[in-house]
């Protein structure tokens, strides 16, 4: 009887696991609708067009008196946006960990960033301003919120299932990238239709990123749960914005294996998230492509991520996940390499390298996630993700910055674009020093049979 309740017991145990894990898909679901249709399809090249109407004749914008080239404006506000996260990520971070409380911290990421993305609707005119305003809420508070939404990977799934479960929720994300894109490509390729000038399309576009991030949001506060760990009890009251940072990354200090893996995807991940953020400037102002075009490439990137970060969750599986990130990490370079070779308005060599960015997508930062999971203390997640989170989801701070100097020195986007095969490959040489197994050992954690 007693064996029958335990198998029991596991059984519910096991139950409640699979309905937690399938809430928290739906997040990536909710909010990576603005990752792809604000800020790698429709933002860039439409706030540039802001910007470049409230020029001057020089082609500079004038922000707080400050001379910035119209072009570089939106790569410069998504660095902006780092500055607040940076304040802001490690401050939510140990008041998660320490009260135990992410679900509150997580909503009230999720509807600040999902209302100032609604907002976009009123981005028009030469009001670059607003937009570059709104552009910084959204993208720190997606940055508080996958935080939020990453720490509770360690907490629902044990090591063995973390690159599946990973996996699962970057293809979830992919794909309402997706839907989402071919309901955009419907609206802005007959906007005259539905009555509707251009700039009301894309209006629309950025808005409707917001509704959906807010809708989507509800099935994960339902179906997580909130922990406490029995570190929390002899946690230090919240520092504010750096020093909590200074406190975090000293915590780090004691566990330098894990921090050496966060320097290197720091690194690498930078050169990820910039890509996605400026291929649609590339494409617009260097190649010469138009909208629809673009649209039409980040919807096939949508569809291949979703294989691709199911095929490298496998490939993982019998190579380990160091060895299959190190391997699309000379993917991205090598794409990179291409992408500066494409000629102007040829959309089909532009289709051939958004194949290769969607395959190999997905998998690089599912993979980099669940093996980050295991290098966390337990008890610390929220905490540590906060760092983690620094460089995800466009959040990056130095490639958009490197990127906009470039141009901005060059006046070739073509220059800017080479210019970031230097993250791949410094991130390369620091993961591939990384021995992941002592590192997982060293945090205190069980060490997976591959890894």
């Amino acid at each position: 009887m007693g064996t029958d309740t335990v198998r029991a017991g596991s059984a519910d145990e096991a139950a409640e696991r699979r309905r937690e894990q399938r809430g928290w898909y739906f997040y990536d679901w909710a909010c990576s609708v603005y990752s792809t249709s604000v800020l790698t399809v429709f933002l860039g090249p439409y706030l540039t067009s802001v910007a470049k109407n409230a020029a001057d004749p020089e082609g500079y914008v004038h922000p707080l008196g400050i001379p910035v080239r119209a072009g570089s404006f939106f790569a410069y506000s998504v660095s902006l946006s780092v500055i607040v996260a940076v304040l802001v990520m490690p401050l939510v971070g140990a008041a998660a960990d320490r009260g135990g409380r992410k679900k509150p911290l997580l909503a009230a990421a999720a509807y600040t960033g999902a209302a100032a993305t609604t907002g976009m609707f009123f981005l028009g005119g030469d009001r670059y301003l607003l937009g570059g305003v709104l552009l910084v809420v959204a993208n720190a508070a997606q940055s508080v919120g996958m935080m939020l939404y990453n720490s509770y990977l360690p907490q629902i799934a044990p090591p063995e299932e973390r690159d599946a479960v990973s996996s699962k929720g970057w293809a979830f994300g992919y794909a309402a990238g997706a839907l989402v894109l071919v309901a955009n490509l419907v609206l802005y390729m007959g906007h005259a239709s539905f009555g509707l000038s251009e700039s009301a399309a894309v209006r629309v576009c950025l808005a409707s990123a917001g509704l959906w991030w807010g809708g989507f949001a509800l099935i994960p506060l339902l179906r997580l749960r909130d922990r406490r760990s029995t570190a929390q009890e002899t946690r230090e009251p919240t520092a504010p914005g750096f020093r909590q940072l200074a406190a975090t990354v000293r915590d780090m200090r004691r566990h330098p294996l894990t921090l050496a893996f966060l320097l290197a995807y720091l690194i690498y991940n930078d050169g990820i998230q910039t890509v996605i953020s400026q291929a649609s400037v590339y494409g617009s102002e260097e190649l010469g492509l138009g909208q629809s075009t673009l649209i039409a490439a980040v919807l096939l990137v949508q569809v291949l991520a979703v294989a691709g970060a199911l095929a490298l969750g496998r490939i993982a599986r019998t190579h380990g996940a160091k060895r299959t990130i190190l391997g699309s990490l000379v993917a991205w370079a090598v794409i990179l390499g291409a992408g500066f070779f494409l000629p102007a308005g040829a959309p089909v060599w532009f289709f051939v390298l958004a194949s290769g960015i969607g395959l190999v997508l997905g998998g690089s930062q599912a993979l980099s996630r669940s093996l980050f999971s295991h290098l966390v203390p337990p008890g610390k997640e929220a905490e540590y993700f906060s760092a983690y989170e620094m460089s995800d989801r466009g959040m990056s701070w130095l490639g958009p910055l490197l990127f906009g100097i470039t141009y901005q020195l060059t006046g070739s986007y073509r220059d800017a674009i080479i210019s970031l095969v230097a993250f791949f490959v410094i991130g390369f040489a620091l993961l591939a020093r990384v021995p992941v197994r002592q590192a997982i050992s060293d945090a205190g954690n069980p060490v997976p049979e591959r890894i």
